[in-house]
């Protein structure tokens, strides 16, 4: 008796297990826990073993029914989606807690350790931990398998320009390249009047036209053709075609305007010069330095078209030129340039400097030149215009030359310019010879020009040293200032292109909570 009184001080409270007797404290059931969990499996219907598809091209997860997302290792988005994989008999218990086992980064296994509970006889919480193995099997999605199969697309964007000098799509290639507009191409083609970008999917392609239109003036036209259907599920399956057509107008050209278009304007003259295209056609009157811009909208109501062929640019070499202070403007007159000076200059054909003839006309150009100057222009007084609009203009109101630009010796500006640009990967075919020259006039381009400079991303060229100033004959050059560093990715021992070591697997006690899981909108477990 003495003795189970003692035995009773020093367990108070405790009962004895129905199963096996060892002292307890008092829970619904009357069993200990060992009892309980051989009696009891609240982890069963839960699977040991799942299967995870990853895309080693892409290198991310598949999320069903049909997403692909991108989940670093041991991360709480890859956790969310292994709990989502066994999401249907997990809603019958409750989700303490979940976390990661660490495992070799290589061994294609994930095992995920979860902590459950559960009520179970006579209301008594049987709490239970177990691993989950998460067998990862490589699997391409269906993005990759299109870029693989390279023949297979859904959508095309067809960009066209009918002119014979390049330079818009020059510009427009490096805005696609500083927006990342190619990210989502299977590929890009060129041809020899424009590029045709590829697209998996119709919303790629309509979300490239909406750049076009917003970067370029432009017009587009949308097509579809029926490669197959199912009439029991009433699914059709359509290849797409946008055709993009960009204004036939290119930096220098000479253009001639209607008089309706002109007096809209502000009463400009009719014979202009292009001195950039970006979202909009930037005209200026070499007679009054008058500007004017034209959306894509307002070009197609009112056309017109170049008068010259850039190859028809002859150069001249400056005689006199006296700038133009006081010019009596015409009422209603638009925009005058701040950046240009009105000058009248005598000029001269370097082709005839054995002659005495020489040309007289207004330039946009008069704080450029000097006596001595050598510059490029048209000889409108020689050529053949072709143009509805000149051929009903009064002879005296059409210039004998127009000049366009400044000329510097381009072996100099090809050899001190340190800086390049970027370029897409694009298929090539029919190439002509004239577009080295071509690209080299876009350069010279960017160099005078810096409103176009702007929206180009430069990068230094390390192998090309910095040189003085001192010998230079006055060309315009791009500042250090305005030049981007270019990033070189190095290739890790898989091969792999710009890997982040944040992507690699953090330590073996990482873990994340069921609140935190709800955080990322994974629901409730």
């Amino acid at each position: 008796m003495e003795y189970m009184t003692e035995s009773a001080d020093r367990t108070p409270g405790h009962i004895l297990c129905c199963e096996c007797g060892v002292p307890i404290s008092p829970n619904p059931a009357n069993i200990c826990v060992a009892c309980l969990r051989s009696k009891v499996d609240i982890s069963q219907g839960i699977p040991k073993q799942v299967c995870v598809s990853f895309c080693k091209q892409c290198q991310r997860y598949f999320q069903p029914p049909g997403t692909w997302i991108q989940c670093a290792l041991e991360s709480r988005e890859l956790l969310a989606l292994c709990l989502k994989k066994i999401k249907g008999p997990l809603s019958k218990v409750r989700l303490v807690d979940a976390g990661f086992v660490w495992t070799e980064p290589h061994s294609k296994r994930l095992k995920v350790k979860l902590t459950i509970q559960k009520e179970v006889m006579n209301g008594a919480i049987l709490q239970q931990v177990f691993v989950v193995d998460y067998v990862v099997q490589p699997q391409m999605c269906g993005d990759c398998h299109r870029v693989e199969a390279k023949d297979f697309w859904k959508a095309v964007v067809q960009v066209r320009q009918k002119t014979l000098h390049k330079k818009t799509f020059y510009y427009l290639e490096q805005l696609i390249l500083k927006y990342g507009m190619h990210q989502n191409t299977l590929r890009i083609k060129e041809i020899h009047d424009g590029l045709d970008f590829y697209y998996s999917s119709k919303q790629h392609a309509q979300k490239m036209v909406e750049f076009l239109q917003c970067t370029v003036p432009c017009r587009h036209k949308a097509s579809q053709r029926l490669i197959s259907q199912d009439i029991h599920s009433n699914t059709y399956n359509y290849k797409s075609t946008f055709s993009v057509e960009i204004v036939p107008i290119c930096k220098d050209n000479v253009v001639c305007l209607s008089p309706r278009l002109a007096q809209s304007l502000g009463n400009m003259n009719q014979i202009c010069v292009c001195i950039r295209v970006t979202s909009a056609i930037h005209l200026i009157d070499p007679n009054t330095l008058q500007v004017a811009d034209i959306d894509g909208s307002t070009f197609w109501s009112n056309p017109f078209n170049s008068l010259c062929h850039p190859k028809q640019l002859e150069e001249f070499i400056v005689m006199e030129c006296s700038i133009v202070r006081d010019l009596k403007r015409s009422a209603g007159a638009g925009m005058i340039s701040k950046k240009h000076m009105l000058g009248e200059v005598w000029v001269q054909k370097t082709s005839e400097m054995n002659t005495d003839k020489q040309y007289f006309c207004r330039t946009h150009l008069g704080h450029l030149l000097n006596p001595g100057d050598l510059v490029l222009g048209f000889d409108l007084a020689n050529c053949n215009l072709n143009d509805e609009h000149v051929n009903k203009m009064n002879s005296d109101r059409v210039p004998d030359v127009v000049l366009i630009k400044k000329n510097y010796d381009r072996t100099k500006r090809q050899r001190r310019r340190n800086w390049k640009l970027k370029e897409l990967a694009r298929e090539r075919e029919n190439m002509d010879t004239d577009d080295e020259r071509q690209y080299q006039d876009f350069l010279e381009d960017l160099e005078e020009d810096e409103a176009i400079r702007k929206n180009v991303n430069i990068y230094r060229d390390s192998t090309i040293p910095v040189e003085s100033d001192t010998d230079d004959e006055g060309a315009p050059r791009i500042s250090l200032a305005e030049m981007l560093e270019d990033l070189h990715i190095s290739q890790d021992a898989t091969g792999e292109e710009g890997t982040c070591p944040a992507l690699h697997r953090a330590s073996p006690a990482s873990s994340t909570t069921l609140s935190q899981l709800i955080t990322l909108g994974t629901g409730k477990y």
